[in-house]
């Protein structure tokens, strides 16, 4: 009888996660936790973006400039064109699954001459746009928040509440800090919430979708939504159509981005080289076709055109989808609560949002600080002990987009600013890698898994082209005659605090900026 000897157990080497041995290769060990899987990470992409929160603040203004035909029919052209931007990113996500994301893609595909500078203006560019992306979605919020309270105290004209300057302020601060609190706890906690805000969105989106119109007691003819078209030049002070078209598309521009936010949790997502541009795309087709069917919802459901935009309705003219809801339900039912629920709908939506821009902003700062790019970088690339989130660059960008929000006490036209600030920054840093992308070397070029070949070049030259375009219709006036409470100061903002930053690169940060900076050490993957 042969004695068996039991053989030793081998242990079991754990298998490397695909993105995380690419992010091993670019130069980066794995600092945050890896725990999202592509639902999670499609939901903080899609809650980013949000159904609600582009739409509702802005139809209002875009309806007026130029009727109902134009808004319509300006979110089919827009939705077209952000497919050229979004798969452009998508290629580029797979081959750079990085938390830095555009910043990081920036300096990379510039090469070594240009890396630095294009990787500085992208960073820059993006945390602009994503801090004050995190005051837009407070600033609507109390908006919506201030049309509830006055619903549900009586409307305008039977002596309801509107809130003041100085509570509109306190609501906008209280806002900021709940995400930051929410934000300072494990990504885990953001995640889940994040998923209750897709399912929120989605059932949310189709109730107001669907019963909007059925509870309506008119509907305006297909006619009117789809051809009609028509120049305000008495409200607005515009009697160009091709002027008044333009500005009727900045509601479809607005909401049309912050796909990226899949990319900023890259290193937090399992398999993100092919996860990552999965989740880019999956937002831009759901929000796609849903934000379509709430603007036709909306429009449809539009009972009296001019009445809308009466300071002496039930909303005092402040807020036209809270009339459009108003109008619906007291016409049939006599009673402001179906409004009131719908509205807390879509404030829910903009709390979803804020919370995953708060995310996305904290995860640009945590990148550029850990590659000192900001001011006292050692505070702000601080990671929790416990929770493994960057909690002081979360709290950074609360603080400063609570100061972004302090005008509201003597500014009208604060909204207008802080959008025109957030798009031209958010949708700005991604021109800078889809720019490099196309013009650099195809051998230089290490591809992932979704990968464009030959047509990459005209993808991003597209993509490229309108990025300018949105860029350059948010820095125009919105209303004639250009007065102090009409001014459009989105310009001279952004021309004074990027003048400084070029400065600062010019004067001092060029001699020491070298942008993502490696802590693997690239011949032996030591720390």
């Amino acid at each position: 009888m042969r004695n068996h000897q039991q053989e030793p157990e081998v242990p079991q080497i754990p298998v490397m996660d695909t993105g995380e041995k690419r992010l091993n290769e670019l130069g980066y060990k794995q600092e945050l936790r890896r725990e999202m899987t592509l639902f999670k990470t499609l939901a903080i992409s899609f809650s980013t973006m949000t159904l609600f929160t582009g739409i509702t603040p802005l139809y209002g203004s875009s309806l007026q400039y130029a009727g109902p035909a134009s808004l319509v029919w300006g979110w089919v052209v827009v939705s077209f064109f952000t497919w050229f931007v979004g798969i452009a990113m998508a290629e580029i996500c797979s081959s750079f699954p990085t938390t830095g994301s555009l910043y990081f893609w920036a300096a990379h595909l510039a090469g070594p001459k240009w890396g630095p500078f294009a990787s500085w203006c992208c960073a820059w560019l993006e945390t602009i746009g994503l801090i004050a992306g995190i005051g837009t979605q407070a600033y609507a919020g109390s908006q919506t928040l201030q049309s509830i309270i006055l619903l549900c105290t009586g409307t305008n004209k039977d002596g309801g509440y509107l809130a003041p300057k100085w509570l509109f302020l306190c609501m906008y601060i209280a806002l900021t800090l709940i995400w930051a609190f929410l934000n300072t706890f494990a990504l885990e906690v953001i995640a889940f919430i994040d998923i209750i805000s897709i399912w929120w969105q989605v059932i949310g989106g189709t109730v107001i979708v669907i019963m909007l119109p059925l509870v309506a007691l008119t509907t305006q003819s297909a006619s009117y939504v789809f051809t009609n078209f028509e120049v305000a030049h008495g409200t607005t002070g515009i009697s160009s159509k091709p002027y008044a078209v333009i500005l009727s598309f900045l509601v479809s521009q607005y909401s049309l981005y912050g796909y990226d936010a899949a990319a900023h949790l890259t290193e937090e997502t399992r398999g993100a080289d092919k996860n990552g541009p999965i989740a880019i795309l999956s937002s831009i087709g759901i929000i796609s076709i849903f934000g379509w069917a709430y603007i036709l919802a909306l429009t449809f459901s539009i009972q009296d055109f001019g009445y809308l935009y009466d300071p002496t309705n039930e909303t005092a003219g402040a807020f036209v989808p809270a009339q459009i809801l108003y109008d619906a339900f007291h016409g049939r039912y006599h009673s402001a609560t179906g409004a009131i629920i719908l509205l807390f709908i879509i404030w829910g939506s903009f709390f979803f949002g804020g919370l995953s821009i708060t995310t996305s902003a904290a995860r640009v700062v945590y990148a550029l600080s850990r590659d000192k790019g900001i001011p006292f970088s050692s505070i702000w690339r601080k990671v929790h002990p416990k929770h493994k989130v960057p909690s002081n660059a979360v709290w950074l960008c609360a603080a400063i987009c609570i100061l972004l929000g302090l005008p509201i006490l003597k500014v009208n036209v604060v909204f207008t600013a802080i959008t025109s600030i957030c798009t031209i920054g958010w949708v700005g840093g991604y021109a800078v890698p889809i720019f490099a992308r196309m013009v650099m070397a195809e051998k230089n070029f290490k591809p992932g898994p979704f990968y464009l070949g030959k047509a990459r070049r005209p993808i991003c030259l597209v993509a490229f082209l309108w990025i300018c375009y949105t860029c350059s219709v948010f820095l125009l006036p919105t209303y004639y005659p250009i007065t102090w409470n009409t001014f459009n100061y989105a310009p001279v903002a952004l021309g004074v605090g990027l003048g400084l930053i070029m400065l600062w690169w010019m004067l001092d940060a060029r001699k020491w900026f070298r942008g993502p900076v490696r802590n693997i050490d690239g011949q032996n993957g030591k720390v």
